[in-house]
């Protein structure tokens, strides 16, 4: 996109006086607040249309106890508006179901169900991704400030908890994607752990 942002100036500076484009260039004050309110607005609308989503995952962590990441893959299945599930599959089977405030948590043939509402750290993770699945701009900016930059083809998504004093750390998550389809998630806490998921392809329903 850079190159052809370059090339588009190029061309123009070959046929507009130097001064003519230098003033189409100066954004108005505000503008660039504006653009980024819109593109937000856009990106929750294209993300509210989407009902149902079921693709692979791969994900990494990174812990300042261990020496080297830990991997994992498996499959994730979303259904509007706050069902989600995250299935592990490597390097041990896991079953996180997510309905409502219940997080569901089946290993090693037991079965555990946590009350979000009692676990503000996790319920942190769990809704900067639920919240981004279900377009729900609102519930967004209650738990985090958010920063959105790029375009449809190409968006990204900057969250920052508002609540400092919450028992887990998490101090950035990063969401890139494109149109209604998230293809990166990165969560960094602020004991300088962290874990990058990258989400696809798409798996039949």
């Amino acid at each position: 996109m850079r190159l052809v942002v370059a090339a588009v100036c190029a061309g123009l500076v070959g046929l507009w006086p130097v001064s003519a484009l230098a003033h189409a260039m100066e954004a108005p004050p505000g503008a660039a607040a504006a653009d980024e309110d819109a593109g937000l607005d856009e990106l929750m609308r294209l993300l509210a249309e989407r009902k149902h989503g079921h693709v692979a995952f791969t994900e990494t962590h990174r812990l300042g106890l261990l020496q080297r990441p830990l991997h994992s893959s498996g499959e994730l299945l979303y259904d509007a508006p706050d069902r989600l599930e995250k299935r592990t599959l490597k390097p041990e089977v896991e079953d996180l179901v997510l309905s409502g405030n219940l997080l569901t948590i089946h290993r090693r043939g037991h079965t555990h169900i946590l009350d979000l509402a009692r676990y503000p750290g996790i319920a942190d993770w769990i809704e900067s991704i639920r919240a981004t699945l279900a377009g729900d701009r609102a519930s967004l900016e209650r738990n985090f400030q958010v920063s959105y930059s790029g375009e449809p083809a190409h968006w990204k998504l900057v969250l920052v908890p508002r609540n400092a004093d919450q028992d887990a750390s998490i101090a950035e998550v990063r969401i890139e994607g494109s149109g209604a389809a998230l293809h990166r998630l990165e969560i960094r806490q602020g004991d300088g752990d962290s874990s990058v998921m990258t989400i696809g392809p798409e798996l039949p329903p």
